[in-house]
């Protein structure tokens, strides 16, 4: 008799165990925000160190797409889309893919194709917080003309399931 009750306490106890760590694996799920579907690219601001704003990414009709799989593989493309730009103006364009990692905060992605061959095989960083429906991401701060430049492109999601 008290072998079953035993065995019944313990199978109890780790019946028990089991339920409180899918509730703590689901709690952790929820605290991390879903970044998986596509994105199109919803605004951005360029700012200096004072914070003034200087510019657009991308210029004032920015076009892109982010799209990152469940499974950890992502790919971007950017473009200023404009249909004229100013004589002597060099359109912006970016694209590249690889895997990513995103930890709730950073996403990381490994390049292993770009549009720009000097990122190849490096890690693209992206700060990542959300406002609202909007995922804003933010690269490192970039040097132009001798002054940080901070940029944040904001995206709205388009999709839940990637491309």
């Amino acid at each position: 008799m008290t072998t079953k009750r035993t065995s019944r306490r313990r199978t109890l106890e780790i019946a028990a165990g089991a339920a409180a760590v899918v509730v703590v694996a689901k709690a952790a799920e929820a605290a991390t925000p879903n970044v998986v579907g596509v994105w199109k690219l919803a605004g951005g601001a360029m700012t200096d160190p004072s914070g003034k704003k200087v510019g657009v990414p991308y210029g004032p009709r920015g076009m892109g797409l982010v799209s990152l799989t469940s499974d950890g593989r992502m790919m971007a493309v950017l473009v200023d889309g404009r249909a004229k730009l100013a004589d002597g103006a060099k359109r912006e364009y970016s694209s590249y893919c690889g895997n990513y990692t995103f930890d709730g905060s950073t996403l990381i992605t490994t390049v292993d194709a770009a549009s720009d061959p000097a990122r190849m095989g490096t890690q693209q960083v992206r700060k990542v917080r959300f406002e609202g429906e909007r995922m804003i991401l933010v690269p490192p701060e970039r040097d132009e003309g001798g002054v940080k430049i901070h940029r944040e492109l904001a995206w709205e999601q388009v999709s839940a399931v990637p491309l």
